[in-house]
């Protein structure tokens, strides 16, 4: 099985990931932050690799990406969601679609709203980029940018849990030194979904009561122009 690189955002504790094709110099970057711009950089020069696309699960809250810096130096397409409201970027993904890569690699796309109306989750080669809408033992708030806990509940129990069991999970965030888990894993423990009815989940979600995110005045509006200044 091919592994992602895991890179980590200690400030706003996000997972940066690098896929690379098989056999090949192609390579693809999910979620990305602009503090981070000269690391990514050099990991993709010390292995040789050629970005191909950068990736977005959704319009962040908590930290600028880099997506518009990084197309720029690379030459690199930019796809995000399409719901999530970032124009600037080369494609925007709808549920379904396939981004291929390399001789023979394939990212598959998932609409996954719940976190944000528009989030989404990628597959690759049994693995998992599901973002903010399934954490390691948990899972994306759900009460802002048009999140929704019913959504949130589909998005996780209808679509990610009915992948295969030995599906790695890799999260868009992890606050407690967890790196990745498992479908299987996640369908049995995950505290806020596992056996819990929707209404339960419901319940519980709107319960959390937890302070907006500190950067999202800041974020949202950047992440929207894929972190450039605005006419940049």
């Amino acid at each position: 099985m091919h592994l992602p690189i895991q890179l980590f955002d200690a400030e706003s504790s996000t997972y940066t990931y690098i896929l690379i094709a098989a056999g090949g110099r192609d390579a693809v970057l999910i979620d990305p932050v602009d503090r981070q711009y000269e690391r990514d950089l050099d990991h993709l020069r010390r292995l040789g690799l050629k970005l191909v696309y950068v990736l977005e699960t959704h319009a962040h809250a908590d930290h600028i990406t880099s997506a518009g810096a990084l197309r720029a130096a690379t030459g690199a397409q930019a796809a995000v969601p399409s719901g999530c409201g970032i124009p600037p970027a080369d494609v925007q993904l709808h549920d379904g679609d396939v981004l291929r890569f390399g001789a023979a690699d394939e990212i598959r796309v998932l609409h996954t709203p719940g976190h944000t109306a528009g989030s989404m989750s990628f597959v690759w080669r049994g693995n998992l980029f599901s973002g903010d809408t399934l954490l390691i033992n948990g899972c994306g708030r759900s009460d802002f940018q048009s999140g929704s806990a019913s959504a949130l509940y589909d998005s996780i129990v209808g679509k990610l849990f009915a992948l295969p069991d030995d599906t790695l999970v890799w999260p868009g965030h992890d606050y407690r030194g967890q790196t990745v888990s498992a479908i299987g894993w996640e369908k049995a423990h995950n505290a806020r979904v596992a056996g819990r009815s929707q209404d339960e989940f419901i319940e519980l979600m709107g319960a959390l009561n937890l302070p907006p995110p500190k950067m999202i005045e800041v974020a949202v509006p950047a992440n929207q122009n894929l972190g450039l200044p605005h006419g940049g």
